[in-house]
């Protein structure tokens, strides 16, 4: 994709960052949970840029081996243009590059185009957290992917 740059998250982004949390979540984190975030050293975030703004971010913890995406999401007006792909191979880069060997996430039941990209990625169902999502105790499915 032609004009997306893909880099690390800094502070002068959050805003951005928690306006696509907010379009895209029915409970988005507030802006001390992305601070927290920058300064967690487990934590890497991505975003993506397009014509000098953010329009898609994907946050991930590796601790000991294994990732676990923490949350991924591109701004309602520029989804299905192939950001969603870019941050996951961010993500799969920055995994290489730390050694992981398997990543592993939670995502709603409900939500199939994040599940249709996940099994792009090579990732398969391997479980349910039954009542996950607290706004509306809908089940999530556990993704992993295992063999990166």
């Amino acid at each position: 994709m032609n004009n997306i740059l893909i880099k690390p998250l800094e502070d002068k982004y959050i805003d951005d960052v928690l306006n696509i949390n907010s379009l895209s979540f029915p409970v988005p984190w507030g802006k001390n949970s992305f601070i927290k975030e920058l300064q967690n050293n487990f934590a890497y975030y991505i975003i993506a840029i397009k014509d000098n703004m953010v329009v898609g971010y994907a946050g991930i913890w590796i601790i000991v081996g294994e990732a676990h995406i923490i949350s991924i999401a591109v701004h309602p007006e520029y989804r299905s243009m192939g950001i969603g792909n870019l941050l996951m191979d961010g993500i799969f880069g920055i995994c290489k590059k730390n050694s992981v060997y398997g990543i592993t996430l939670e995502v709603r039941e409900s939500n199939l185009n994040a599940q249709k990209l996940y099994e792009k990625y090579g990732f398969i169902k391997e479980g349910i957290r039954k009542f996950y999502y607290a706004n509306n105790r809908e089940d999530a499915i556990i993704m992993w992917n295992r063999d990166i």
